[in-house]
């Protein structure tokens, strides 16, 4: 049985399918979040609810933060967070932001006496919920072998570099999904224009070289037109955002990401922004749309 006393903050889609497998590991989970519906359900299987971000942390060796962006991240950790934890605990901040963010909540939780590893992760609501998402982790080797037990209930991590390492190697995944997203939307789009139909299309070319996750998985919920959020347009946009920020400031050219930006910023200003929060997947709609062969349903 764990011994470790973990504090979950944030447990909206992704942090709640990840408290709750620690709590079946065994885990003593206190959790926080803003919304209190999310930690009632989870109190049912066993949590602690916390009345503030502080108190979850007052009495955690471990805590992991799951939030929005890093503008969240930070208010929450600076605000009152990391005064109110002990000595020598473990932050490990396994939202999305950006790699400026991390190496800055590092070094301020070091400047208090406290420990903090970058940890974002891949794998959407669906990998949250089977224990299988993909960890990429920055700081220090040691302290990553010391949260290793958690995040292997969590999924599979990967040590990847120094502080905020984990949020760069976030930003390539994110650049991956964004532009084979795309490319997904495009191929599909192109089978049912000419007739074909891109459901036995898309079975047909997952055996061959354009197989890959973001086909099977997202080019299925293309075809069935299932856009409830696993990650949202909003937070694609974000993430790219950030990717380009890092690339214009190393002098890379990525003009493949530049276009896809624009692309899913396109779809999520249609409707006057009422669907920014679809999935991601539903950029092939804003793809139809372009060349007026909008799929309804």
């Amino acid at each position: 049985m764990p011994q470790s006393r973990l504090a979950v903050i944030g447990t909206g889609l992704m942090g709640r399918p990840m408290a709750e497998n620690l709590l079946k590991a065994g885990y003593e989970v206190i959790v926080y979040n803003r919304s209190p519906r999310n930690p009632a359900a989870l109190a049912e299987h066993g949590a602690t609810v916390a009345a503030s971000p502080a108190e979850a942390v007052q009495h955690a060796d471990l805590v992991i933060t799951m939030l929005p962006n890093g503008s969240v991240v930070s208010e929450v950790l600076l605000g009152g967070v990391l005064g109110a934890a002990r000595p020598g605990t473990l932050f490990v901040d396994m939202s999305s932001i950006h790699p400026a963010v991390a190496r800055d909540l590092a070094a301020a939780a070091q400047h208090r006496g406290l420990r903090f590893l970058d940890a974002p992760v891949s794998g959407g609501t669906g990998g949250a919920a089977r224990g299988e998402l993909a960890i990429m982790a920055g700081g220090p080797a040691d302290w990553i072998d010391e949260a290793r037990p958690m995040l292997d209930v969590l999924g599979h991590v990967t040590p990847v570099g120094p502080s905020g390492s984990g949020q760069l190697a976030k930003l390539v995944n994110q650049v991956i999904v964004a532009v084979t997203i795309g490319a997904v939307a495009e191929g599909l789009t192109l089978a049912r224009a000419g007739g074909a139909d891109p459901a036995r299309v898309r079975e047909a070319i997952l055996g061959g070289f354009a197989q890959s996750r973001i086909l099977a998985e997202h080019g299925a919920r293309m075809i069935e037109r299932r856009f409830q959020p696993g990650g949202t347009i909003t937070t694609q946009i974000k993430d790219l955002d950030a990717a380009l920020d890092v690339a214009d400031s190393l002098g890379a050219a990525m003009p493949l990401t530049t276009r896809a930006r624009e692309l899913f910023a396109d779809y999520a200003q249609a409707d006057g922004g009422a669907r920014a929060g679809d999935d991601h997947s539903a950029l092939v709609r804003h793809i139809e749309a372009l060349g007026g062969l909008l799929v309804e349903g």
